[in-house]
């Protein structure tokens, strides 16, 4: 999907961009796979847990099946949607037996085209679901579950796409956008392609007021507030940091310093994301 230029006729026109939507078949979503979307950005019990969020346009959540376990039955692409709470675009599905599911699309998906989920090896077409085991080595895949018939979990952006490497015993390799390479179960359901919307990357919001309507709020830098609002605050004029390593608000290392927590998941985990092996 390209990316529209204007002419600089404003300050705000001058660095930014936008989508042209030319992917986009409808503007209509479907009623009955709407859910209304409360307003509680980045608050937990009332309490701030995520800085920076807020406002932002009104939205409603798209109900995307993750999952698809509607198993052999096919189904035809009808739309291709915009979804405001996702950077790729949606796909609604007419399933032969009278259902309609929303899915994530894939980049060359098109109104018509005809898509299954199985658990049967069958046509690796872009859009088709499959067991990784049934998969063949070295295609482009997303929405991959972490656990058989729990949904799809990883590689769910705009544009992206993880390689699969093949199977190893009781486990399939994935190599994963990051460059980290991981090992999920063989069951685990993944379909072929790449997400839609690759070009949302390139998108400049140019003005403060789109990145509002995103949802987002004001940031300030800690060495410009006062030493009681943040670790980084006080001093005359320009000052430093005035300590070794920077840190958050809360006076925990910040830059640069591992904040993955080690969970059991780790020992599946072949290659890091940020290692020097590529």
């Amino acid at each position: 999907m390209p990316i529209k230029r204007y002419n600089p006729t404003t300050p705000g026109r001058r660095k930014s961009s936008v989508q042209t939507f030319k992917d986009v078949t409808t503007s209509k979503p479907r009623k009955a796979l709407l859910r209304p979307r409360k307003q509680n950005a980045g608050r937990m019990n009332g309490k701030i847990t995520v800085r920076h969020r807020g406002g932002g346009a009104k939205r409603h959540i798209r109900v995307v099946d993750f999952v698809r376990t509607k198993f052999d039955i096919p189904a035809t692409v009808a739309t291709i949607e915009y979804d405001p709470n996702r950077n790729a675009r949606i796909a609604l599905l007419n399933y032969a037996d009278g259902e309609k599911r929303y899915i994530l699309a894939e980049t060359k998906m098109k109104v018509g085209d005809k898509i299954v989920s199985s658990q049967k090896k069958g046509a690796m077409k872009p859009g088709n679901r499959y067991p990784l085991e049934l998969i063949p080595e070295g295609m482009n895949v997303y929405n991959i579950e972490f656990q058989p018939g729990k949904g799809g979990q990883l590689v769910r952006g705009a544009g992206a796409s993880a390689t699969f490497m093949g199977v190893d015993g009781a486990s399939a390799q994935l190599r994963l956008p990051s460059g980290e390479v991981r090992l999920v179960p063989r069951k685990c359901m993944a379909t072929i392609g790449q997400v839609s919307n690759p070009d949302h990357r390139l998108i400049r919001w140019g003005k403060a007021g789109r990145t509002r309507h995103r949802g987002f709020r004001p940031t300030v830098r800690g060495k410009a507030m006062n030493p009681v609002d943040h670790p980084h605050g006080g001093g005359e004029g320009g000052s430093p940091i005035g300590m070794k390593h920077p840190k958050t608000p809360q006076g925990k290392p910040a830059l640069g310093v591992k904040t993955r927590r080690k969970q059991g998941s780790d020992k599946m985990i072949l290659q890091r994301r940020k290692s020097k092996k590529r």
